[in-house]
């Protein structure tokens, strides 16, 4: 008797062994870098960097003007402390402007540093084989002749070649065959465009590491010198070195303002003279679009305004004369104008300082109550409304405060007294009670002007005009490929030249494939062997009788 043992089960399959944690991590991260470097990304960061950039075309940036900021302070202050909480008064120097710039820096290397190693192997490798089936490419024609087929190839080489193909003629599986190739500069110009938007926000982002520029209000007769501690505002990159600026001192000479007749600025111009690294001055002439550009530096005219001047006479007969600050313009259609002009020194024996809070109007009308007003930006009637103060300004507090306005705290303090307050007209003046006479004696034109400093400027000239060029390449090159094979007619007599083309990037095709066609067929015809019996041409000579 026979006893069979019972089948053992199979032993349960070893499950594979999962990844290391390492490993684990650096699947995530190159999952995250294809992300990353894919070309939709780049467009999506490139679009969003587009629609980031819109506050700050529509909003007031620091960077441009402080004082618009200021006003839009003043008129919308619980709006502008929400807008200002997310950087939209600072937005191209923001924290997530400048990772969206970063992310699009590197998603742009990852797509387009691959992608120009690629095209430039392309430009090295012969054109591809024929496909097996040339009547399936979207245009194909078959020409029958009565050529070999050398000759046939021959003829469609020649025509190639002049179209400016690249040829390669080899033996493929299907017999003797022709590929040729052209349009490599469309390639080209999608490299040397995402390579130049590369190249693009290298300059711009060096000139953000390495610029500077500051703003500063300059009343004719005075200028000054490139340096941050004399600027009204400033801003510089982190790189900047401020001991290394450049020397350039400036003095504004003249400065005149021209209008349309419905009172709108047609044009400023600043006489200026210059002096770099205590040369000699040089005298020039600058506007709004033609700006002075020496050493890698620009001073543009950005603005303007005036400066009334008053005089001061104490009670003991000393007199300062030619006092001057800017006003700055609350309407600039009219350039009615706010500031205050700050006396902390009244002489020895005086322990109170004084300051003129005033409101200039270059063409002033009193309306009801005696409140002043501007009707005219030209200065055909200037006056001003004041207010004079006398007391402690606090300038020497340590505390920061603004050149164009009091500080409120001072007043609300009993620090600063109201003294008197009037309106006058050049020539005018207003009496303190202590005997100080406040004359109003004209008044003098200033210049808003900004220096600035970019070394990445001509690199971003250079890149924008490649960015153009590739663009060009991009839209207009068409990148052609046409392949030819020849097969013996179904006949058995001549040969078959079957020819196939596939273009991309556009949709007028036919057009071309057909006058290329004809043209082979045209030189087919006229190199094939005239049939036996045929008549002489009229170009061939007749035989001796």
């Amino acid at each position: 008797m026979t006893t069979t043992a019972p089948p053992r089960p199979a032993a349960p399959a070893t499950p594979p062994s999962p990844p290391s944690p390492g490993r684990r991590v650096l699947a995530r991260l190159l999952r995250w870098w294809r992300q990353l470097t894919a070309m939709r990304t780049a467009l999506v960061l490139l679009f969003l960097l587009a629609v980031a950039a819109i506050p700050g075309s529509l909003l007031p940036q620091r960077s441009l003007s402080q004082n618009s900021v200021n006003r839009y302070f003043q008129d919308n202050p619980t709006l502008a402390e929400w807008l200002d909480r997310f950087y939209l008064f600072d937005v191209f120097s923001s924290p997530w402007f400048a990772a969206i710039y970063l992310l699009l820096f590197i998603s742009l290397i990852g797509c387009v540093v691959p992608r120009a190693i690629e095209h430039g192997r392309t430009l090295f490798t012969p054109p591809p084989t024929a496909p097996r089936h040339l009547h399936r490419l979207p245009e194909h024609a078959e020409l029958p002749t009565t050529l070999p087929g050398t000759g046939a190839l021959d003829v469609v080489e020649e025509e190639l070649r002049v179209r400016r193909f690249r040829v390669v003629r080899r033996e493929g599986r299907s017999g003797p065959e022709v590929s040729a190739e052209k349009g490599y500069l469309r390639e080209t110009g999608n490299v040397l465009f995402h390579l130049s938007l590369l190249a693009l926000l290298l300059g711009l982002a060096g000139g953000k590491m390495w610029g500077y520029e500051g703003s500063i209000l300059v009343t004719e007769g005075q200028g000054f010198c490139n340096s941050f501690q004399q600027y009204d505002t400033y801003s510089s990159g982190p790189l900047v070195d401020s001991s290394g600026l450049s020397p350039l001192c400036v003095d504004l000479d003249d400065f005149q303002a021209q209008y349309e007749d419905d009172l709108t600025a047609s044009s400023y111009t600043a006489d200026i003279s210059y002096q770099l690294d205590g040369g000699d001055p040089v005298g020039t002439t600058i506007g709004v679009n033609d700006p002075l550009r020496i050493d890698g530096e620009r001073v543009y005219v950005t603005g303007h305004g005036y400066s009334p001047e008053f005089s001061l006479t104490l009670p003991d007969g000393t007199s300062f004369t030619d006092l001057s600050a800017p006003f700055l313009p609350a309407d600039q259609g009219t350039l009615a104008s706010q500031g205050v002009l700050k006396v902390p020194d009244l002489g020895a024996g005086s322990t109170d300082q004084l300051a003129i809070e005033g409101f200039f109007a270059p063409t002033g009308v009193t309306q009801g109550a005696g409140i002043l007003t501007s009707v005219d930006p030209r200065p055909l009637d200037p006056q001003v409304a004041i207010v004079v103060y006398t007391g402690y300004l606090g300038l020497d507090s340590g505390l920061p405060q603004s050149v164009y306005s009091l500080d409120q705290t001072q007043i609300d303090r009993g620090l600063l007294t109201e003294q008197a307050s009037g309106n006058l007209a050049v020539g005018e003046s207003l009496t303190l009670p202590d005997g100080t006479v406040v004359t109003f004696s004209g008044y003098q034109e200033f210049a808003a002007l900004q220096l600035s400093h970019d070394p990445g400027q001509l690199w971003v000239l250079a890149a924008s005009i490649a960015v153009l060029l590739g663009l060009v390449g991009m839209l207009l090159v068409r990148r052609e490929r046409v392949f030819a094979r020849v097969g013996p007619a179904p006949d058995g007599g001549g040969t078959v030249l079957s020819i196939g083309s596939l273009t991309r990037g556009s949709a007028d095709t036919g057009p071309r494939f057909t006058a290329l066609t004809d043209d082979v067929r045209a030189a087919l015809a006229a190199r094939a062997p005239a049939p036996p019996g045929a008549a002489p041409t009229a170009h061939e000579e007749a035989p001796p009788s």
